[in-house]
């Protein structure tokens, strides 16, 4: 189950960020001279790409810093006594391994008993790099979905080098093997759902054309053993103006099982349809609401705005449940309970379902609280607490839904995460296995304070500092941001930050602004459209408190952050670059007037708005990064860098804003990963050198 989230993204299974879509206007292609840089593959910027790697990997692979920076965060990626995340499988554990000999990685399963031994026995599964040899394919793991009735097939997804686009193989785990004459379903952005082991339910560009203007599925159809694609038989079409549509299963370990379809109109905005025999029927809940999974036949459903029904209003973020058979009775007139409902300052975090009970961890002003729910005749919850470490973030790693075992993790800034094994029935926990220290954290210390910005509102952050550091803005300081989507940033055991950074006298900064998730729907709807400047204020807010402490001073102050988090730094970099020495722009949005026609922005429009609102496009063009460079201005040297492949965000973005830096004569650093999708690369080599080239630019800029 992990973290509760939206009908569009968790129960639909597509990895995306935003929203629907409206007809947007074009901007007129003479408007902007590096339009050329948006032809991904073409000649003249492949060429353009590989001039900009060569001169930026002269500049910081030539620091005395970099290899050292490269072999330590390749060591600690690499590390065989890494802690293993298991997935619970038809009883058995299961985990996705990557090291220096499997660098592509390999699928592999062992039992409970084996697990909680020191040096478990694995079994492979399914050994990526063999099979990318074999079919000449640089194939990346996607992950696989293992909930068919039997819970012995699994469709397996892979990606060719990392883009959300995959190939999606039917796999037989009593064989370990692919399934001869299987499911076998070619490249797309895709989801499927097993409604038997002999079906499933598929949402896929079924003809060419056949996607949403975000670049995803709409048709739904029912694809049966050895039928091929085009026999496949529709069971819903929503429309290419929509965001997706994708089918989705909820099963439990009492043999319920429930088939829907959801319609995303937006990224926050939902119709979520029960496949009944008699058709489709529409569940009577929020538009802005989430189905989240099933225990016991009760269905989990949280809201993301307020639901009156039955003649009782719950309130945005509660967390539902209604009993399958009055659903499936009457899925207009639904009498839900109460699981947990959060105050101001809470949020619900991850969550996990054994055969009787739900494992649910919340936040409190972000502090990691976790509790064994149990569901009574009645229908309502009781709820007994975990005994966990405060001042962490707490997760659920996974949950056996036909038992009562369950893994836990507590993890905080300067304390190696650690997993718990637990049993869901009686509460009992014990340490399964703590991580190595990767770095020595003895002299820091993790504080939490509140900036207050520009409209009074008091936004925590973290600041992670060394025990002994003066007070004199002095301090090397890196600032993290995202604000976005509903996220939250919670306290993590970052270990190539630790030693990279931490270890080295540095001072780190998470930021709470809004548009996460920290605090709920009202923090993320607080940020929305024609508001976000809130965000962008809150994140400025916080930069000017620690400064204000004499934590640091903007000569030593840099800021990070990636695809939202990196449109955040180009909007601080355009706004305040008075206040930064060094920005860290991951993957990022940067160009918000042209951003609904690259790649999937055109999903994006529920959390940014779109241009072909007049004020919203007066707010967007006010706010857009790549418009509001200007010349003359004293910007610091920004690091920038994307992924060819990233068929998300896309890398037209960074390519631009490079570009018009150039063009200015300011400077900048560029550099963009060939391979990786959306994010730092395909495998921990690829990972670990985009992170050594970072915190030798912020070496660079903020400790020299």
């Amino acid at each position: 189950m992990k973290r509760i989230a939206r009908i569009g993204a968790a129960v639909a299974g597509l990895a995306i960020l935003g929203s629907g879509l409206l007809t947007v206007a074009r901007a007129a292609p003479g408007d902007d001279p590096f339009l050329w840089l948006e032809d991904v593959s073409g000649a003249r910027a492949t060429a353009w790409v590989k001039e900009q790697n060569t001169r930026t990997l002269g500049v910081l692979q030539k620091d005395p810093h970099f290899t050292q920076f490269y072999t330590d965060a390749l060591k600690i990626g690499e590390a065989q006594d890494r802690l293993v995340f298991p997935e619970f499988i038809n009883g058995r554990l299961y985990n996705f391994w990557q090291d220096a000999t499997h660098v592509r990685g390999i699928w592999r399963s062992t039992t409970v008993e084996e697990y909680a031994t020191a040096n478990p026995t694995w079994t492979t599964v399914l050994d990526l790099d063999a099979l990318a040899k074999t079919e000449g394919k640089n194939w990346v793991w996607k992950g696989a979905d293992c909930d068919s009735p039997s819970r012995t097939r699994c469709m397996i997804s892979l990606s060719e080098g990392g883009e959300d686009a995959t190939t999606m193989r039917e796999f037989d785990l009593t064989t370990n093997a692919f399934v001869p004459g299987g499911f076998d379903l070619p490249r797309s952005k895709q989801s499927t759902a097993w409604e038997s082991d002999d079906v499933l339910l598929v949402a896929r560009e079924w003809q060419p054309g056949d996607v949403t203007a975000s670049s995803y599925a709409y048709i739904v159809k029912r694809l049966r053993r050895g039928q091929p694609l085009d026999a496949a038989t529709e069971i819903f079409r929503g429309a290419k103006t929509d965001l997706a549509s994708s089918p989705g299963a909820l099963s439990d370990g009492s043999g319920h099982r429930l088939m829907i379809i959801g319609h995303s109109t937006s990224f926050f905005e939902s119709e979520t349809l029960l496949l009944t025999p008699t058709g489709l029927k529409a569940l009577a809940i929020p538009k802005k609401a989430s189905l989240a999974g099933m225990i016991d036949g009760h269905v989990l459903i949280q809201i993301s705005e307020d639901w009156t029904t039955s003649g009782t209003t719950y309130h945005a973020g509660t967390l539902l449940s209604v009993e399958l058979g009055a659903m499936e009775a009457d899925p207009a007139h639904l009498a839900p309970h109460v699981i947990f409902a959060p105050g101001p300052r809470q949020s619900i975090g991850e969550a996990g379902a054994t055969r009787d009970r739900l494992i649910l961890c919340t936040y409190d002003n972000v502090r990691g609280r976790a509790a064994i729910y149990t569901p009574a005749a009645d229908g309502s919850w009781t709820a007994q607490p975990l005994a966990l470490p405060d001042n962490s973030s707490l997760g659920v790693i996974t949950a056996d839904t036909h038992g009562s075992r369950m893994y836990v993790y507590a993890t905080g800034f300067l304390t190696p995460t650690t997993i718990y094994s637990g049993d869901a029935d009686t509460g009992a926990l014990a340490i399964a296995r703590t991580a190595p220290a990767r770095f020595d954290a003895s002299r820091d210390v993790a504080e939490q304070h509140e900036a207050i910005s520009s409209d009074g509102t008091h936004i925590p952050y973290f600041l992670i500092h060394p025990k002994s550091m003066v007070l004199d803005g002095s301090n090397p300081t890196i600032l993290y941001g995202y604000g976005g989507f509903e996220v939250s940033l919670t306290p993590n055991y970052g270990t190539t930050l630790g030693k990279l950074w931490l270890e080295r006298g540095g001072v780190y900064v998470l930021a709470n602004i809004r548009g996460g998730g920290e605090f709920g729907p009202a923090w993320h709807e607080a940020a929305l459209k024609t508001h976000r400047q809130i965000a962008y204020d809150d994140f400025t807010a916080v930069a000017r408190d620690v400064i204000a402490r004499k934590v640091t001073s903007p000569r030593r102050l840099g800021i990070m952050g990636g695809s939202n988090g990196g449109l955040l730094m180009g909007v601080e970099f355009t706004q305040h670059p008075e206040l930064f020495h060094a920005v860290d722009i991951q993957v990022p949005l940067l160009d918000m007037l042209r951003f609904e026609h690259i790649a999937a922005g055109a999903s994006w429009v529920g959390e940014y708005g779109s241009v072909s609102i007049p004020d919203q496009r007066a707010f967007l063009a006010k706010i857009s990064p790549y418009n509001n460079l200007k010349p003359g201005v004293a910007y610091p040297e920004p690091f920038i860098w994307t992924t060819t492949k990233d068929d998300r965000v896309g890398p037209q973005h960074a390519r631009k804003f490079a570009a018009k830096l150039a063009a200015m004569h300011d400077p900048y650093l560029f550099y963009e990963v060939t391979e990786g999708g959306h994010g730092a690369g395909t495998n921990i080599k690829e990972t670990s050198f985009t992170s050594a080239l970072e915190y030798t630019y912020f070496t660079e800029k903020l400790m020299n």
